[in-house]
């Protein structure tokens, strides 16, 4: 399957994870620069696509004031990312969307290119698929399959791979072609740290606050 030209792409937000090294709860909604995590977010990708989900567990209540649809995983709690890529497909199905653009949540300096770069290194590799990627201080690219372009005419088959027990992200995109959409990168303390900086500790919470107001000068 190569990537047929796409039409209306999704954004989805990934918000599914436990935070369990941050003392659980929703790490999105936790704030930087005076600002919920979410919100970096959101402010991000809105621009890039042609409309937002958010895919998160529990009482989707907690999210009401963002006014933007919540999709929860179709499988178990725990299944990781790719349950939360599922459930942005199905939605984004019902809205018409030919693709979405996922981004995590915990992840707010992302690039304001990202939908676009993703779009076109699939169409130039002739691949359903594409993720971001940074370099290392060796040059060799690291993947973020977190942040991908995928096409929700594979909802079926995520489906049944998710049924077989697949959890690897990797596995199952390397398995149908999956681009690689490169970007510079530096260290966190840089004045360009890397794009796809999460949140995940405390100390990187911190890291996240000094960036934030450091873009806000």
């Amino acid at each position: 399957m190569s990537l047929s030209p796409p039409g209306r792409i999704v954004g989805v937000v990934l918000a599914g994870g436990l935070a369990t090294r941050m003392g659980g709860g929703d790490k999105c909604l936790l704030e930087a620069g005076g600002r919920p995590l979410l919100g970096h977010v959101v402010d991000r990708l809105g621009p890039q696509v042609d409309g937002l989900i958010l895919n998160a567990n529990g009482d989707a209540a907690r999210f009401a004031d963002w006014g933007l649809p919540v999709v929860a995983d179709e499988t178990a709690a725990g299944d990781g990312p790719l349950a939360g890529v599922l459930a942005g497909m199905a939605a984004a199905a019902a809205m018409g969307a030919s693709h979405v653009v996922t981004a995590a949540g915990d992840t707010p300096f992302f690039p304001r290119d990202l939908a676009a770069r993703l779009v076109a290194a699939a169409q130039a590799a002739g691949t359903p698929l594409a993720c971001a990627a940074t370099p290392d201080a060796e040059g060799r690219l690291w993947d973020h399959p977190t942040f991908g372009l995928w096409p929700v005419a594979l909802a079926q088959d995520l489906r049944a791979a998710l049924a077989a027990g697949l959890r690897k992200v990797v596995r199952w995109t390397d398995a149908h072609g999956c681009a690689r959409a490169a970007f510079d990168a530096g260290p966190p303390e840089t004045p360009r740290p890397d794009p796809f900086f999460n949140v995940n500790t405390p100390d990187d919470l911190r890291r996240a606050e000094a960036l934030a107001r450091r873009a806000a000068t």
